[in-house]
Protein backbone atom coordinates (compact mmCIF):
# COMPACT_ATOMS: atom_id res chain seq x y z
CA UNK A 1 0.00 0.00 0.00
CA UNK A 2 1.74 3.14 -1.28
CA UNK A 3 1.10 6.77 -0.33
CA UNK A 4 3.08 8.78 -2.88
CA UNK A 5 6.51 7.15 -2.48
CA UNK A 6 6.00 5.90 1.09
CA UNK A 7 4.98 2.33 1.81
CA UNK A 8 2.36 2.49 4.56
CA UNK A 9 1.45 -1.17 4.77
CA UNK A 10 0.95 -4.51 3.07
CA UNK A 11 -2.32 -5.94 1.77
CA UNK A 12 -2.62 -9.74 1.72
CA UNK A 13 -4.78 -11.30 -0.98
CA UNK A 14 -5.43 -15.04 -1.29
CA UNK A 15 -5.99 -16.50 -4.76
CA UNK A 16 -5.66 -19.92 -6.39
CA UNK A 17 -3.57 -18.39 -9.21
CA UNK A 18 -2.12 -14.97 -9.98
CA UNK A 19 -2.11 -13.83 -13.60
CA UNK A 20 -1.40 -10.37 -15.02
CA UNK A 21 -5.05 -9.35 -15.04
CA UNK A 22 -5.61 -10.34 -11.41
CA UNK A 23 -2.33 -8.73 -10.39
CA UNK A 24 -3.49 -5.45 -11.93
CA UNK A 25 -6.77 -5.60 -10.02
CA UNK A 26 -4.92 -6.40 -6.78
CA UNK A 27 -2.64 -3.39 -7.31
CA UNK A 28 -5.69 -1.19 -7.85
CA UNK A 29 -7.29 -2.60 -4.68
CA UNK A 30 -4.13 -1.81 -2.66
CA UNK A 31 -4.15 1.73 -4.07
CA UNK A 32 -7.79 2.25 -3.10
CA UNK A 33 -7.14 0.85 0.37
CA UNK A 34 -4.25 3.28 0.85
CA UNK A 35 -6.45 6.18 -0.27
CA UNK A 36 -8.99 5.18 2.39
CA UNK A 37 -6.52 4.59 5.21
CA UNK A 38 -4.28 7.66 4.88
CA UNK A 39 -6.87 10.46 5.20
CA UNK A 40 -8.89 8.64 7.86
CA UNK A 41 -5.88 7.92 10.10
CA UNK A 42 -5.85 11.54 11.27
CA UNK A 43 -9.31 11.22 12.82
CA UNK A 44 -9.79 7.52 13.50
CA UNK A 45 -8.21 6.08 16.62
CA UNK A 46 -9.36 2.62 15.52
CA UNK A 47 -7.03 2.70 12.51
CA UNK A 48 -4.15 4.06 14.57
CA UNK A 49 -4.60 1.44 17.31
CA UNK A 50 -4.77 -1.34 14.71
CA UNK A 51 -1.42 -0.26 13.23
CA UNK A 52 0.37 -0.24 16.61
CA UNK A 53 1.94 -3.14 18.42
CA UNK A 54 1.84 -1.42 21.83
CA UNK A 55 1.15 1.90 23.53
CA UNK A 56 3.29 4.97 22.81
CA UNK A 57 4.87 7.22 25.41
CA UNK A 58 3.56 10.78 25.68
CA UNK A 59 6.73 12.27 24.16
CA UNK A 60 6.52 9.84 21.23
CA UNK A 61 2.89 10.85 20.59
CA UNK A 62 3.96 14.50 20.65
CA UNK A 63 6.77 14.10 18.14
CA UNK A 64 4.99 11.78 15.72
CA UNK A 65 2.17 14.32 15.49
CA UNK A 66 4.70 16.82 14.08
CA UNK A 67 6.57 14.54 11.67
CA UNK A 68 6.22 14.66 7.87
CA UNK A 69 5.82 11.53 5.71
CA UNK A 70 8.82 9.29 6.16
CA UNK A 71 9.50 9.17 2.40
CA UNK A 72 9.05 11.98 -0.12
CA UNK A 73 10.36 12.45 -3.63
CA UNK A 74 10.23 13.81 -7.16
CA UNK A 75 11.84 12.76 -10.42
CA UNK A 76 15.01 14.53 -9.22
CA UNK A 77 15.33 13.58 -5.56
CA UNK A 78 14.19 11.01 -3.01
CA UNK A 79 14.41 11.43 0.75
CA UNK A 80 13.58 8.77 3.33
CA UNK A 81 13.90 8.71 7.12
CA UNK A 82 13.47 6.39 10.08
CA UNK A 83 13.08 7.30 13.75
CA UNK A 84 13.55 4.62 16.38
CA UNK A 85 12.47 3.41 18.90
CA UNK A 86 9.15 4.40 17.34
CA UNK A 87 7.08 3.92 20.50
CA UNK A 88 9.53 5.50 22.93
CA UNK A 89 11.43 8.32 21.19
CA UNK A 90 12.58 11.19 23.35
CA UNK A 91 14.63 13.99 21.83
CA UNK A 92 15.27 13.02 18.19
CA UNK A 93 13.25 14.29 15.25
CA UNK A 94 13.60 15.06 11.54
CA UNK A 95 12.02 17.08 8.76
CA UNK A 96 12.23 17.06 4.98
CA UNK A 97 10.13 19.05 2.55
CA UNK A 98 10.16 20.15 -1.08
CA UNK A 99 10.18 23.73 -2.34
CA UNK A 100 10.56 25.46 -5.70
CA UNK A 101 14.34 25.22 -5.54
CA UNK A 102 14.85 21.77 -4.08
CA UNK A 103 14.72 19.93 -0.78
CA UNK A 104 15.06 21.07 2.84
CA UNK A 105 16.54 18.59 5.34
CA UNK A 106 16.66 18.82 9.13
CA UNK A 107 17.80 16.38 11.81
CA UNK A 108 17.48 17.40 15.47
CA UNK A 109 18.73 15.73 18.67
CA UNK A 110 17.70 17.24 22.00
CA UNK A 111 19.43 16.15 25.19
CA UNK A 112 17.53 13.78 27.44
CA UNK A 113 14.88 11.16 26.83
CA UNK A 114 11.78 12.53 28.54
CA UNK A 115 8.73 14.67 27.82
CA UNK A 116 10.77 17.88 28.13
CA UNK A 117 13.14 16.53 25.47
CA UNK A 118 10.21 15.76 23.19
CA UNK A 119 8.77 19.23 23.82
CA UNK A 120 12.08 20.91 23.01
CA UNK A 121 12.41 18.95 19.76
CA UNK A 122 8.81 19.72 18.78
CA UNK A 123 9.40 23.41 19.46
CA UNK A 124 12.64 23.28 17.46
CA UNK A 125 10.82 21.70 14.55
CA UNK A 126 8.07 24.32 14.72
CA UNK A 127 10.65 27.14 14.81
CA UNK A 128 12.38 25.59 11.78
CA UNK A 129 9.17 25.49 9.78
CA UNK A 130 8.05 28.97 10.81
CA UNK A 131 11.35 30.50 9.68
CA UNK A 132 11.50 28.42 6.50
CA UNK A 133 7.93 29.18 5.45
CA UNK A 134 8.57 32.87 5.99
CA UNK A 135 11.36 32.79 3.42
CA UNK A 136 14.17 32.50 5.96
CA UNK A 137 17.66 31.28 5.11
CA UNK A 138 19.43 28.36 6.79
CA UNK A 139 21.03 30.88 9.15
CA UNK A 140 17.59 32.31 10.00
CA UNK A 141 16.27 28.82 10.72
CA UNK A 142 19.13 27.87 13.03
CA UNK A 143 19.04 31.23 14.83
CA UNK A 144 15.28 30.92 15.34
CA UNK A 145 15.65 27.46 16.91
CA UNK A 146 18.40 28.74 19.18
CA UNK A 147 16.27 31.66 20.38
CA UNK A 148 13.21 29.49 21.05
CA UNK A 149 15.22 27.03 23.12
CA UNK A 150 17.09 29.75 24.99
CA UNK A 151 13.77 31.41 25.92
CA UNK A 152 11.51 28.45 26.71
CA UNK A 153 13.74 25.41 27.31
CA UNK A 154 16.64 26.87 29.26
CA UNK A 155 17.87 23.51 30.56
CA UNK A 156 18.06 21.83 27.15
CA UNK A 157 20.81 21.69 24.54
CA UNK A 158 20.19 20.53 21.01
CA UNK A 159 22.43 19.41 18.15
CA UNK A 160 21.16 19.80 14.59
CA UNK A 161 21.99 19.69 10.91
CA UNK A 162 19.87 21.97 8.71
CA UNK A 163 20.46 21.66 4.96
CA UNK A 164 19.11 22.54 1.54
CA UNK A 165 19.75 20.63 -1.69
CA UNK A 166 19.29 22.51 -4.95
CA UNK A 167 17.86 19.79 -7.19
CA UNK A 168 18.66 21.63 -10.44
CA UNK A 169 22.44 21.78 -9.98
CA UNK A 170 23.21 19.51 -6.99
CA UNK A 171 24.44 22.29 -4.70
CA UNK A 172 24.19 21.25 -1.04
CA UNK A 173 24.24 23.94 1.66
CA UNK A 174 24.19 23.03 5.33
CA UNK A 175 24.81 24.24 8.87
CA UNK A 176 26.03 21.83 11.55
CA UNK A 177 25.47 22.72 15.20
CA UNK A 178 27.35 20.14 17.24
CA UNK A 179 25.93 17.21 15.27
CA UNK A 180 27.65 14.26 13.54
CA UNK A 181 28.70 15.41 10.05
CA UNK A 182 26.77 14.24 6.97
CA UNK A 183 28.13 11.25 5.06
CA UNK A 184 28.50 11.30 1.27
CA UNK A 185 27.94 8.01 -0.57
CA UNK A 186 29.11 7.95 -4.19
CA UNK A 187 29.36 5.00 -6.59
CA UNK A 188 28.68 2.52 -3.82
CA UNK A 189 31.23 3.76 -1.31
CA UNK A 190 31.55 6.39 1.39
CA UNK A 191 33.87 9.27 0.64
CA UNK A 192 35.48 9.78 4.08
CA UNK A 193 35.52 13.28 5.58
CA UNK A 194 34.35 14.99 2.35
CA UNK A 195 31.54 16.74 4.23
CA UNK A 196 33.39 17.11 7.55
CA UNK A 197 33.49 20.74 8.65
CA UNK A 198 34.21 22.42 11.97
CA UNK A 199 30.77 22.40 13.63
CA UNK A 200 29.18 25.35 15.36
CA UNK A 201 28.18 25.08 19.01
CA UNK A 202 24.93 23.27 19.92
CA UNK A 203 21.67 25.20 20.09
CA UNK A 204 19.81 26.23 23.20
CA UNK A 205 21.90 28.57 25.32
CA UNK A 206 22.04 31.55 22.99
CA UNK A 207 25.48 30.73 21.60
CA UNK A 208 24.49 32.29 18.27
CA UNK A 209 23.54 35.71 19.65
CA UNK A 210 26.98 37.17 19.04
CA UNK A 211 28.22 35.10 16.08
CA UNK A 212 26.06 33.67 13.27
CA UNK A 213 26.58 30.01 12.31
CA UNK A 214 28.79 28.99 9.41
CA UNK A 215 27.05 27.81 6.25
CA UNK A 216 28.94 25.19 4.24
CA UNK A 217 28.59 24.29 0.56
CA UNK A 218 29.39 21.23 -1.56
CA UNK A 219 28.47 20.16 -5.09
CA UNK A 220 26.93 16.71 -5.54
CA UNK A 221 27.16 14.42 -8.55
CA UNK A 222 24.11 12.65 -10.02
CA UNK A 223 23.39 9.51 -7.99
CA UNK A 224 25.06 10.82 -4.82
CA UNK A 225 23.42 9.98 -1.51
CA UNK A 226 23.63 12.05 1.66
CA UNK A 227 23.22 10.31 5.01
CA UNK A 228 22.25 12.36 8.07
CA UNK A 229 22.02 10.61 11.42
CA UNK A 230 21.98 11.17 15.16
CA UNK A 231 24.72 9.94 17.49
CA UNK A 232 22.29 7.33 18.85
CA UNK A 233 23.10 5.33 15.70
CA UNK A 234 26.90 5.26 15.78
CA UNK A 235 27.07 5.15 19.61
CA UNK A 236 24.70 2.19 19.94
CA UNK A 237 26.49 -0.47 21.98
CA UNK A 238 26.36 -4.22 21.66
CA UNK A 239 25.91 -6.36 24.82
CA UNK A 240 29.71 -6.65 24.77
CA UNK A 241 30.17 -2.87 24.69
CA UNK A 242 31.18 -2.39 21.04
CA UNK A 243 29.95 0.77 19.28
CA UNK A 244 27.92 0.36 16.09
CA UNK A 245 30.17 2.98 14.51
CA UNK A 246 30.20 5.04 11.35
CA UNK A 247 31.89 2.33 9.27
CA UNK A 248 29.23 -0.28 10.04
CA UNK A 249 26.50 2.31 9.44
CA UNK A 250 27.83 3.16 5.99
CA UNK A 251 28.51 -0.47 5.10
CA UNK A 252 24.93 -1.51 5.87
CA UNK A 253 23.45 1.24 3.69
CA UNK A 254 25.88 0.54 0.84
CA UNK A 255 25.19 -3.21 0.88
CA UNK A 256 21.44 -2.65 0.81
CA UNK A 257 21.54 -0.13 -2.02
CA UNK A 258 24.04 -2.22 -4.01
CA UNK A 259 21.52 -5.06 -3.87
CA UNK A 260 18.98 -2.76 -5.53
CA UNK A 261 17.01 -1.81 -2.42
CA UNK A 262 15.36 1.64 -2.55
CA UNK A 263 16.18 4.14 0.18
CA UNK A 264 13.24 3.22 2.49
CA UNK A 265 14.13 -0.48 2.35
CA UNK A 266 17.84 0.28 2.91
CA UNK A 267 16.91 2.15 6.08
CA UNK A 268 14.68 -0.69 7.28
CA UNK A 269 17.60 -3.08 6.92
CA UNK A 270 19.81 -0.61 8.75
CA UNK A 271 17.40 -0.48 11.70
CA UNK A 272 17.27 -4.28 11.76
CA UNK A 273 21.06 -4.41 11.92
CA UNK A 274 21.08 -1.77 14.65
CA UNK A 275 18.62 -3.79 16.71
CA UNK A 276 20.63 -6.97 16.27
CA UNK A 277 23.80 -5.14 17.34
CA UNK A 278 22.09 -4.04 20.59
CA UNK A 279 20.57 -7.41 21.34
CA UNK A 280 17.21 -6.47 19.75
CA UNK A 281 16.60 -3.59 22.15
CA UNK A 282 17.40 0.04 21.27
CA UNK A 283 18.63 1.92 24.33
CA UNK A 284 18.60 5.42 22.83
CA UNK A 285 17.04 7.46 20.04
CA UNK A 286 18.29 6.74 16.53
CA UNK A 287 17.39 8.97 13.57
CA UNK A 288 18.58 8.35 10.03
CA UNK A 289 17.74 10.40 6.94
CA UNK A 290 18.93 9.22 3.52
CA UNK A 291 18.63 11.51 0.49
CA UNK A 292 19.51 10.67 -3.12
CA UNK A 293 19.93 13.22 -5.91
CA UNK A 294 18.96 11.62 -9.23
CA UNK A 295 18.42 14.37 -11.82
CA UNK A 296 18.18 11.71 -14.56
CA UNK A 297 14.98 10.47 -12.93
CA UNK A 298 16.33 7.10 -11.81
CA UNK A 299 16.02 7.27 -8.10
CA UNK A 300 16.94 4.34 -5.91
CA UNK A 301 14.07 2.11 -7.00
CA UNK A 302 11.28 4.42 -5.85
CA UNK A 303 8.63 5.88 -8.11
CA UNK A 304 8.76 9.61 -8.94
CA UNK A 305 6.06 11.49 -7.12
CA UNK A 306 5.33 14.95 -5.80
CA UNK A 307 5.16 13.79 -2.16
CA UNK A 308 5.91 16.07 0.80
CA UNK A 309 3.85 18.55 2.71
Amino acid sequence: MIDGVERIGVLMVTASALDDALFGRVEALAGVAALLVVPKSSHSDLLVETERARAMTVQAELLWAFLPPRTIGTSEVTSSAVLEPAYDIGGDTFDHTLDDGGLHLTVIDSTGHDLASGGASAAGLAACRAARRSGGSLTDIVTSIDQILDTWFTDRLMTAVVAHLNTSDGRLNWINCGHPPPLLIRHGRVLPHVLDREPDLPLGWGFLRDAPPTEHTARLQPGDRILLYSDGVTEARSPGGDFYGEERLADTVIRATAAGAPAPEALRRLVQGLRQHQGHKLRGDATILLTEWHPNGRGGGTRPDSGGE
